[in-house]
């Protein structure tokens, strides 16, 4: 049975974005682009970089996965690293009855 790669941990993950953010020189933070980490949940390891002309990060993301069954929401929340990156934590789930359904 094949192995897996391991998951990249957050330390070195964040000294990685942090290195990227820092490489970037010569303009301010509100024209430079911003490199964000996800962790946790169906996200984790993705790395996205958010284009300048976007605006800043948002505080909170909700990602939807639609299959055969009810629909799975999962919401990560932002954690600024400086100005130009961040780490999207996964928020603990909550419980939620579907109130549309009757008895």
């Amino acid at each position: 049975m094949p192995r897996r790669p391991s998951a990249p941990t957050l330390d070195r993950v964040s000294e990685e974005v942090r290195e990227l953010s820092e490489d970037q020189t010569g303009a301010d933070a509100g024209t430079q682009d911003a490199v964000l980490l996800f962790v946790g949940g169906p996200l984790d390891g993705r790395v996205e970089i958010r284009e300048a002309r976007h605006g800043e990060p948002l505080p909170t993301v909700t990602h939807v996965h639609l299959h055969g069954g009810p629909k799975v929401v999962h919401r990560y929340d932002l954690t600024p690293l400086g100005p130009q990156a961040g780490v999207y934590h996964l928020r603990p789930r909550q419980m939620v009855r579907d109130q549309s359904v009757a008895e």
